[in-house]
């Protein structure tokens, strides 16, 4: 496996296991949207092989430090990325060129070398989209639950403007020539927001009526209750799989001490009588087996959607198995157009919990035959052994 792969791994697991819940901008989505803006610079500027390279192992790891909290999270990153490299057989001077490049998009530093303008420049990559103002609801939302910073409609859009006119450029020459003007038009959806909010389009209505729904349904208790539901079927998901491997094991070794232990010696006619309880034995041990499988294998989906699957909100995206097949931008795109309807959020998380669900249902059940098939199995085997030898004459 090359080292970019390995390092796309990395991140990934590394965010699953350590990054807060809170950090709803900065995770793995932003990376691979960082990702897709460096390799698109680097189509345009002449670089080598290994400053390709060097650029988008900088871009996986620039936002890893954000595991220990926002604070000085450039220099954590850079010292993750350095560790990984090390591991990979980069020499010290790689090293210490990757973590200049993450260091880089501090947003009071200068880049200087286009190494470091590259991965600056893909970090504002969604300046430019036409989806500007829902994915950075998301940097609202995260700055509210990592450092208790609140913004009203109005205030955040002042924000938005303030750092897009005055508080961002681009650096390299073609993100100038062809970022910019999409970034003028993210500046306009931005105004056209303040506009809306100023001459009273959102009413003092609808403002009460969203202050009472936020108050029926709060954020954190629902975001909370969603968290342990998940884990709890996890983990009971874990623990029935963990079952079923224990069977699994234990008919095996029944199957491997029969067929290597009693088989060969059927063939003597003295031994005539162990063939039924031998028989009775494989054969409850095969079915629990069948049972043990059936509860763990999975079930394949034909992870594709449409376009008006998420429009008449047909689909649930939070579940791999509708996704996996699909291209990253239109799944970028879908994902962006759920975060914007609040009840097709909910009903998409509340569906996931159920249907997981349904699959613990069909787990326990199966493993409930299974350990039921055993169970009688080992006193039918035991019961048939008994009788067979006192039929011998024992």
């Amino acid at each position: 496996m090359s080292v970019l792969p390995k390092a796309e791994a990395f991140v990934f697991q590394l965010f699953k296991d350590k990054l807060s819940t809170s950090y709803t901008y900065h995770n793995f989505t932003h990376t691979l949207q960082v990702i897709q803006g460096v390799k698109e610079l680097i189509e345009n500027e002449n670089l080598s092989i290994e400053e390709s390279l060097l650029v988008e192992l900088a871009a996986w790891f620039h936002d890893t430090g954000y595991i220990e909290g926002c604070k000085n999270h450039e220099e954590r990153s850079a010292e993750i990325a350095k560790d990984f490299m090390a591991t990979e057989g980069f020499s010290i001077e790689q090293q210490l060129k990757v973590a200049s490049i993450i260091l880089a998009t501090e947003a009071q530093s200068e880049p200087k070398t286009v190494l470091e303008k590259i991965l600056r420049d893909a970090d504002y990559k969604h300046f430019t989209s036409e989806h500007y103002l829902s994915i950075c609801e998301s940097l609202r939302a995260e700055l509210q639950y990592t450092v208790g910073k609140t913004y009203t409609d109005l205030e955040w859009a002042y924000e938005n403007q303030r750092i897009l006119l005055y508080g961002h450029r681009f650096f390299t020459e073609y993100a100038k020539k062809n970022w910019q003007p999409l970034k003028e038009l993210t500046i306009a959806q931005v105004q056209k927001r303040i506009t809306k909010l100023t001459e009273g389009d959102i009413t003092k209505t609808d403002l009460k009526k969203k202050k009472l729904e936020k108050m029926e349904r709060p954020e954190r208790g629902i975001e909370t209750m969603f968290r342990v539901t998940l884990n709890n079927h996890t983990r009971l998901s874990e623990i029935a799989d963990s079952k079923a491997n224990i069977l699994l094991s234990v008919n095996a070794i029944i199957i491997s001490i029969a067929l290597s232990t009693l088989i060969p010696k059927l063939d003597a006619p003295s031994n005539a009588h162990l063939i039924m309880p031998t028989l009775v034995m494989l054969l409850f041990s095969v079915a629990s087996i069948i049972f043990a499988i059936m509860s763990t294998r999975p079930k394949v989906t034909r992870g594709v959607f449409t376009p008006e699957d998420v429009a008449q909100k047909k689909v649930n995206l939070l579940f791999f198995g509708n996704f996996y097949k699909m291209p990253i931008e239109s799944y970028l795109k879908a994902v962006n157009e759920v975060m914007k309807d609040r009840d097709y959020l909910y009903d998409s998380m509340i569906k996931d919990l159920y249907y997981l669900g349904l699959v613990l249902n069909r787990k326990y059940k199966l493993l409930r035959i299974t350990y039921t098939v055993f169970m009688i199995g080992i006193i039918v085997s035991v019961a048939t052994f008994v009788w067979a030898f006192r039929s011998a004459g024992f």
